[in-house]
Order: structure tokens, then C-alpha cells, then sequence
């Protein structure tokens, strides 16, 4: 039999004295084929991106030394000298990370970045680098390749920087690709392009793919065979089929439970006043191209949206399309060009300086990022308490609010004294959802906060949102690019494209009976929609 071409065995990857657990991967085996697609999946903290930083030779230097193999076309990576991994890191094994804006240098063009792989480890000449990034660049459908070499990449969308990196990662044809969370933050269109980017890969290339993810959605698109881990140890592996269809492990089956479906909720009716207005709202951006040419951009179209108090009311579409403009406008971190906002029956359209500040709390935002959201100096107490007492609440009676929020949200009567980083994720984005209504106000606004989210911390915040919502009767604009997250959630949908609502409604109704042909291409681009469904024996039902 042939050697596979990664050969993980009894891996371990100590923590830190004081960590949670002594080790962060615990007793790690598994292997991958060449042209094999093996997706790791688990929750936050169970050991798949540290078991990847090992494979690469990119563990934090505070972490003790890992033991055990890692072999890698029959070396063992973990016992190569530094220059012998070198030579080996972008040639033969690459990796693609899950935020690019945070791997790419700003300060250098986009095409520079590619072009470095080739001059470090080929003699190719610059006229012959220069041609093959822009070949790279078409193969991973970049628009425009000859040009959007000279761009940076805060001239470029998520999407295209993600398939910046991963031309990258392609440039040497590389054995092993690994791949970790590289479509979390995209939307469904962009995601399906990345995820046929991938099968591509493996069919042109034979290239083995080690693919790290929490969406099951994107397992059940691409994967062969899945593993599973929890708390740094592998509780499941086997075929796609098996894992998604017939799982073994209680675990696996608490996060297939999880998985967000295309199933609409319940109908609601009981809503109040109107939370939102929104009439004929604009806004236009104004920015330079690469060549300095002057390019108006019409993010937001002449919108009309309105959104009771009560009603939870969903944004999708893809990047681009104005969803978040359209937040910045309602809350007014951007000013509309023209239209009406009221919120609550006051007028918002035109305020500024103090009246704005005292008027903004009728509206709150939670953002997608609770780890850039929270100021690491503050305590969650005081984060929650800032707002009150900002608005004219006595500090005793806002700390007393705060502890009564936080319990609300589901955290201990301590997480008042504890700072950020003594937080997990889906933690402080609990902290951010308390802070937000601290201030008691009568819209909402939920921007991509579960996308980055594990299944199993998104479907508590989800309930936690709506449980909340059902408590305080606030209105929710509910901003995602997940059709299953907003149908979980949503009462109504709108769909967004080059900055204009072109159609709502229900979900049920929206799902079944999509009047444009852009609502079904998202609605075709969800991951999984097509692909295998867990079915509870016990129950008897498609979950």
C-alpha cells in the first residue's frame, strides 16, 4: 500500500500552565490521501486550527512543544530544521486562512504578494511571474486579472481577498492544502465559487485538502470523509455519508441538531407600533478607481423598509449589496444622501450633535465581531453599564441593570468583574447583545452577528435573541448572508441587490414562490440544501 500523504499520529499540542486543560490536541490520528477532501469539524477551542498551526510549523512560540508525527510525504514535519520547513511551506504544503484582510500586507499590491512565492522559491524571471500571478488570478475568477494586480487589498472585497490568498496558496501547485474556516464570513454565492474553487482544485490538481470548518453545510458540498473533534480529541471520523446520515457520537449529533435549516418559523401577528420607517433612503459613496479616475457608487437605492415592534425583520444578499450601508444609515453612523428615518415616531432623519446622541438610544446595534466590539480594558459590568449612565442612569441603578442583563443572557453573577479575554466567543457576543439593550431600546440591529459563530453557540444566541425580543418587545433588523440563520429568526425577509430591496416577503412564502431569478441563485448557493439530512430514528423526521 502507498504511504497517504498526511500521516497524523498520537499527536499532542500542550497548553499553557493555567489553560482550561493540559492539552489542546490529545493523542490526534488521522491520515489523508492525495486528490482526498477530509473536513475537521467541532466547536470552538476543540483543537482543529491548532492541530493545522502544527502541520505548518505555526503554533504560538508560548506553547509548549507538540510530540508525536506528522508526516508528510513520508517526513515527519514536526523533527525538519526550519530551513528544511521553509522550503518546504508554500512549495509542497500551503494554507489558506480564515481572514485574509488580517494575512495580507496592506501596504504592498496584491499581485507583489503573490509574486513573492515564485521569487523565494523558483529562479523564474519578473516578466514571467508577472504573467503567471495574473494566470492565477483567472483561475480563481478574479475579474479583470491585469488589473486588480496593482490593487491593495482594502481596494478589494472580502471575497476576491480570500481568492487572493488562495491563488497564494495554488501558486507552486502544493501537495497539501489546508484550509481553515476560509468561507465562514462570505456570503452564499461567494462561498459556492470558493467551495467549486476547491473540487476544482482536487480534480485538476490531485491535490489533498485538509478543510477546517463548523458549517455542515459546506461538509455535506465537499467532503469525502469528516472528522470530528471536541476538546482536543478526535471523537468520530468516517465517510461524509456515515457522519451526516448515520453518526455515532452524541456529540456529532448535538451539532447536526444545531445545523440551521431552511425551515421558516411560525407566523407571527402580534406585533406593535412601528419600530422603523424607513421611506426612499439614498446613499451614494464617492472614491477613487486605481487610475484616479472619480467612481460614484450607489450603495443604497431609494429604500423603503419598515419594521414593527416585535417583528424581527431579515436583510440578506450578497457583499456589496448594501445591507450594512443601509444599518450605518438607520443608525446614523452614515449620513443618507436623501429620504425619511423615524424610529419609534420620532424623526431621525436629520439630527446631530447631542440631540443624535440622545436619540441613538432608540436604536443599538450588535456587531459581527464580539472580539472587536468590547474594549479589552473595560469590564463585561461596565461595558453593559456604560450606556445608562451615559443616558442619565445613576451608576448604582446601571450596574444593578447590567447584572440583571447579564443574568438574562445566560451569564454568571462573576462575568460582571471579568474582562474580554476571560470570554469565549459566543460569550461576549452575549455581552454585546446585553450592552445593546441596556439602553431598553425600540429597534435592534443584528449585523452578521452569529455568522462567525460554531452551530452550537449560534443556535443559542439566535434563541437568545428571539427569547429577549419576546421579553422587551423591541423591532429587529435582522442582517445576514445565511438564508437558513434568517429563516430560523426572521418574520419577513427582504433581499437586497445593488442597493435596492427587489423583493420580500414571509419566508415560507419567499422560499417556495421566489419571484426573482437573484432570490433563487442565493437560495440555490445555500450550502447543503441538496446534500444529505440528519434523520433522528428516534423521531422518525427529517431534522
Amino acid at each position: 500500500m502507498t504511504e497517504p500523504l498526511l500521516d497524523i499520529r498520537d499527536l499532542r499540542v500542550p497548553l499553557p500552565p493555567g489553560a482550561d486543560r493540559p492539552l489542546a490536541v490529545d493523542g490526534l490520528d488521522l491520515t489523508l490521501e492525495k486528490g482526498e477532501i477530509l473536513c475537521i469539524v467541532g466547536e470552538t477551542g476543540s483543537g482543529k486550527s491548532l492541530s493545522a498551526f502544527a502541520t505548518m510549523g505555526l503554533l504560538p512560540p508560548n506553547l509548549p512543544k507538540p510530540t508525536g508525527e506528522i508526516r508528510f510525504e513520508g517526513r515527519d514535519l514536526l523533527r525538519l530544521s526550519p530551513a528544511e520547513r521553509r522550503r518546504l511551506t508554500g512549495r509542497r504544503l500551503a494554507m489558506v486562512f480564515q481572514e485574509p484582510i488580517a494575512v495580507l500586507n496592506p501596504v504592498y499590491r496584491v499581485g507583489e504578494q503573490v509574486a513573492e512565492v515564485f521569487r523565494l522559491h523558483t529562479d523564474m524571471k519578473d516578466a514571467q511571474i508577472r504573467r503567471r500571478v495574473i494566470e492565477l488570478f483567472g483561475e480563481v475568477r478574479l475579474p479583470d486579472p491585469e488589473q486588480i494586480v496593482r490593487a491593495y487589498p482594502h481596494q478589494l472585497s472580502g471575497g476576491q481577498c480570500q481568492r487572493v490568498m488562495i491563488a497564494t496558496a495554488l501558486a507552486l501547485d502544493p501537495a497539501l492544502l489546508i484550509a481553515d474556516e476560509p468561507t465562514t464570513a462570505l456570503d452564499v454565492t461567494t462561498q459556492a465559487r470558493i467551495l467549486k474553487l476547491m473540487l476544482d482544485l482536487r480534480r485538476t490538481h490531485d491535490t489533498g485538502i485538509l478543510f477546517i470548518t463548523h458549517d455542515f453545510g459546506v461538509v455535506a458540498e465537499i467532503a469525502d470523509r469528516v472528522g470530528v473533534m471536541r476538546h482536543g480529541r478526535l471523537v468520530e471520523i468516517g465517510t461524509a455519508e456515515e457522519v451526516l446520515t448515520r453518526p455515532k457520537a452524541d456529540y456529532t449529533r448535538e451539532l447536526l441538531d444545531a445545523v440551521p435549516r431552511l425551515e421558516p418559523r411560525e407566523r407571527r401577528t402580534d406585533f406593535g407600533d412601528v419600530a422603523l420607517s424607513a421611506r426612499n433612503v439614498s446613499k451614494t459613496f464617492r472614491t477613487r478607481t486605481l487610475f484616479g479616475k472619480l467612481r460614484e457608487t450607489r450603495a443604497v437605492d431609494r429604500v423603503d423598509l419598515s419594521i414593527s415592534r416585535g417583528e424581527t425583520v431579515g436583510l440578506v444578499g450578497e457583499s456589496g449589496s448594501g445591507k450594512s450601508t443601509l444599518a450605518q444609515c438607520v443608525i446614523r453612523l452614515e449620513r443618507p444622501d436623501e429620504g425619511a428615518l423615524s424610529i419609534a415616531g420620532s424623526d431621525f432623519t436629520d439630527l446631530e450633535g447631542a440631540t443624535l446622541r440622545t436619540a441613538r438610544q432608540r436604536v443599538q446595534i450588535v456587531f459581527q465581531d464580539p472580539y472587536a466590539a468590547l474594549d479589552p480594558r473595560q469590564s463585561a459590568g461596565d461595558a453593559v453599564a456604560e450606556g445608562p449612565i451615559i443616558h442619565g442612569v445613576s451608576r448604582r441603578d446601571a450596574r444593578a441593570r447590567a447584572r440583571d442583563l447579564l443574568a438574562a443572557v445566560g451569564l454568571d453573577a462573576s462575568a460582571a468583574e471579568r474582562f474580554p479575554h476571560e470570554f469565549s466567543g459566543g460569550q461576549r457576543q452575549r455581552i454585546c447583545i446585553a450592552r445593546a439593550l441596556a439602553v431598553e431600546p425600540d429597534l435592534l440591529i443584528a449585523d452578521e452577528s452569529v455568522s462567525a459563530l460554531d452551530v452550537s453557540v449560534q443556535a443559542q444566541i439566535l434563541d437568545l435573541l428571539a427569547s429577549m425580543q419576546k421579553r422587551l418587545r423591541f423591532g429587529m433588523l435582522f442582517i445576514t448572508h445565511d438564508l437558513r440563520v434568517a429563516s430560523r429568526i426572521c418574520d419577513r425577509i427582504t433581499v437586497m441587490r445593488g442597493g435596492r430591496i427587489i423583493e420580500e416577503g414571509p419566508p415560507a412564502e419567499l422560499f417556495a414562490n421566489p419571484r426573482e431569478a437573484y432570490t433563487r441563485e442565493l437560495l440555490a448557493a445555500v450550502p447543503g440544501r441538496e446534500g444529505h439530512l440528519y434523520t433522528d430514528p428516534a423521531r422518525n423526521e427529517s431534522t
